[in-house]
């Protein structure tokens, strides 16, 4: 059966609730009324040839049928500034502009600076019109400079009214760069006598209003940098090296307003340095940090020279929050199990619909009275988001080379392709072609729910399935706890354990774990490609995930030259191992490898007869394959692995206690494991393209097993739960919980 899976969408406002708080949620729909049902997951993958799709039906004050909105998503970022009539022309003279660097030249006029309405015609802006000519519009009269400013290239556009004389002057000044010498644009132009130059709105950068209603629309797609207002007629060279750096006591005379936006980077704010301080706020979380038209290429840290970061990098499709109305507010009682939960949304209808449902995901946290159970399991919500709505496989060109399959498009998939307001995830592009830094859960992730793609959180609940059929009782906490409180999130638990994919980690993650792990902690790190890519939630728009791509990784964008720091935070971004903290020194392994085309399996080395490892392999045979099955992927050695490596960091007396065997042509390294092109590279000839097992002690009792494979997780239910894989994960679980301390070997 095709599921209809989008009639209703929804998001929560937050996405890790502790037993015996509120979460709201925000539901959309064409259809007026919604039947609403809560889900405490077990297993959220519908495949039935797995598992299946298993869950627990929760009572719940919000079951019933709900009354739905059908909610609009208006993406495109800006920054809005509130005026109180001051930056409505007055006087006799008025000048206005900017630095503009546009990515992308759109088929419609796109908003540069502005208090115009589209709605009402009234009000004033400098726009860029569908071909990228300079537009001054004042009230319904659209003038144009008959020049076109170039894509990915600095310009300062400008604009100057004489009000006495009725007469208005259109500029376009492009400094010189290179070989290209300077060059400098300007037309004149008669006003008619009234002019509607108040439009009573707030003033934007990067958009105009579409209507009274604070819609904004022609969303500018690139870099502004320092916009500035004057009340007077000046030249516009003269305007454009105006000194925006006031002195105590001699402030500009006729300065209006002058945003530098090269202070506050970290934050949502933008700072207008004249007396008249016309603040403002950034909408829909453009991207900051990012070079402008200072930029010398001398520093590439935003913090070291932020006058040469004083630019934005604005979009039409940025998007962090839908603003959607609340339809409802969830009291989680506190006696809920913490989970992976899901509002169950379906037709409210007497007549049934069984293949219209959709969910909206979110988790339960321990509460303040909830008892803690031994073991935690560490939802990957960082990576659930950077992946959030990914569309790969409608814009990759190559998606089917390099997966080895044909490419399926689910219903999914259609609707981004249509609806592409709702955004797309951190592997994706905005319409210029730059990568997308962020990614928020305020808004529908089609990818975080049943039904949805598999990948990420779907796989991890195979391994809450099998911790439920084995009896093991465990806490969920989720990314946003560990980055949000570091170590003391993990130290209730004797245990913890990261499940198929904990790619994205942030500075208070990794070492908040490395924290747990040498006080005694004990960590199961259950899949692959963990720990690998340098990301920060955004302190300023905290439901947001940043990163940034760098140069290096397995990345299907490059961040621009000089931006691959985090602008929330400031740390650099792109990969872990680049900031000297390889997740080998973490866990024992890093990424290695990607695979695919066949899974296979993993054998036992010598170091797995070791006594200290003698408890991982109980009730195994020596000469095992250990995960040659596994569901949808056919073994546990599959999709991305990861390696042991000393020199990256894995503790010189961690066990190398199994590793695969059997990887072919299929399985490719990841870009950084190594330096020149040249034969064998694949998996068939390359001893660096393998998965390894591995377990060490660490200080005051503690330990680490990491699996090294995305797939390993997914070979737990083969055979009704008995398996090999199964067997030695239930020995790591049982040891790891056990309280007798593990004993740290004499190291040299």
């Amino acid at each position: 059966m095709i599921y209809k899976t989008n009639e209703y969408l929804g998001y929560p406002d937050r996405i890790s609730v502790p037993a015996g708080e509120t979460v709201k949620f925000q539901l959309s729909s064409r259809r007026d009324a919604v039947k609403v049902e809560v889900l405490r997951l077990r297993c959220g993958d519908v495949d039935v040839n797995g598992p299946g799709f298993k869950y627990d039906l929760m009572d719940s004050a919000i079951d019933g049928v709900h009354a739905c909105l059908d909610q609009e998503i208006r993406p495109g970022s800006c920054a809005v500034i509130e005026h109180g009539g001051t930056l409505v022309p007055s006087g006799n003279g008025w000048s206005f502009g900017c630095y503009i660097y546009p990515t992308h030249i759109a088929d419609n006029g796109r908003g540069i600076m502005s208090n115009w309405c589209e709605t009402t015609g009234q009000g004033y802006a400098l726009e860029l019109d569908s071909e990228g000519r300079p537009v001054l519009r004042l009230g319904s009269t659209c003038l144009t400079l008959d020049v076109k400013v170039r894509e990915r290239v600095w310009s300062f556009i400008s604009a100057t009214l004489d009000l006495a004389k009725k007469t208005a002057r259109l500029s376009l000044i492009v400094p010189a760069d290179g070989t290209r010498p300077a060059a400098a644009h300007a037309k004149s132009f008669a006003l008619p006598d009234v002019l509607p130059l108040d439009s009573g709105l707030d003033f934007l950068i990067a958009a105009h209003h579409l209507d009274p209603a604070n819609r904004y629309t022609a969303h500018f797609d690139g870099k502004i940098e320092a916009p500035r207002i004057v009340s007077s007629s000046l030249e516009a060279e003269a305007l454009r090296v105006l000194d925006c750096q006031p002195r105590t006591g001699a402030a500009a005379p006729g300065l209006v307003a002058f945003w530098d936006f090269g202070d506050g980077i970290t934050t949502l704010d933008i700072k207008d340095l004249s007396a008249n301080c016309l603040h403002g706020r950034l909408h829909q979380l453009p991207r900051r940090g990012v070079t402008g038209f200072f930029w010398s290429g001398a520093v590439h840290d935003f913090r070291l020279a932020p006058r040469e970061y004083a630019a934005i990098h604005f979009h039409s499709d940025d998007i962090y929050d839908c603003q959607w109305q609340t339809t409802f507010t969830l009291d989680v009682p506190a006696d809920w199990r913490t989970g992976v939960y899901a509002l169950r949304l379906t037709p409210a209808g007497d007549e049934p619909e069984p293949d219209c449902e959709s969910y909206v995901t979110f988790f339960v946290t321990p509460g303040k009275q909830t008892k803690r159970a031994d073991l935690v399991v560490v939802l990957s919500v960082a990576t659930y988001l950077a992946y959030a709505n990914s569309a790969l496989r409608l814009y990759q060109v190559h998606f089917e080379t390099l997966m080895e399959h044909v490419l399926w498009l689910p219903l999914d998939d259609v609707y981004m392709q249509e609806h592409p307001q709702i955004g797309q995830s951190t592997y994706d592009s905005h319409v210029d072609g730059s990568g997308r830094a962020y990614s928020s859960w305020l808004r529908p992730v089609l990818s975080m729910r049943p039904r949805g793609y598999w990948f990420n959180m779907i796989n991890d609940t195979h391994i809450l399935d099998w911790l439920e059929e084995k009896g093991i009782a465990y806490d969920v906490i989720t990314d946003v706890e560990l980055d949000r409180e570091g170590a003391r999130a993990l130290r209730p638990y004797r245990a913890m354990m990261t499940p198929t994919h904990a790619e994205y980690y942030s500075f208070n993650m990794m070492n908040g774990i490395m924290d747990y792990q040498n006080g005694g902690g004990r960590h199961i790190s259950m899949g692959g490609n963990a720990f690998y890519w340098r990301c920060g939630f955004h302190p300023a728009a905290p439901a947001a995930l940043e990163v940034r791509r760098g140069m290096a990784g397995t990345r299907t964008w490059e961040s621009e030259p000089g931006e691959v720091h985090l602008a929330g935070t400031g740390e650099p971004g792109a990969l872990w191992r680049h900031s000297g903290f390889a997740p080998q020194k973490l866990v024992g392994t890093g990424f290695s490898a990607m695979i695919n085309d066949t899974c296979t399996y993993y054998v036992r080395t010598p170091d797995s007869e070791d006594p200290r490892a003698a408890f991982i392999f109980e009730g195994t045979g020596r000469h095992e394959r250990f995960g040659d099955f596994g569901f949808r992927y056919g073994g546990a050695v599959g999709s991305e692995i990861d390696r042991l490596d000393y020199d990256l960091g894995t503790p010189r007396h961690a066990l190398l206690i199994a590793t695969s065997e059997g990887l072919g042509a299929g399985a490719l390294p990841t870009p950084e494991e190594f330096r020149t092109m040249v034969d064998g590279l694949d998996g068939t000839q390359n001893a660096l393209v393998r998965a390894d097992m591995v377990f060490f002690e660490t200080g005051n009792g503690g330990a680490v097993f990491a699996s090294g494979s995305i797939t390993f997780g997914m070979s737990l239910g083969h055979n009704n739960y008995d398996n090999n894989i199964s067997t030695i994960t239930l020995n790591v679980v049982k040891r790891f919980l056990d309280p007798e301390p593990f004993v740290l070997p004499a190291l040299t």
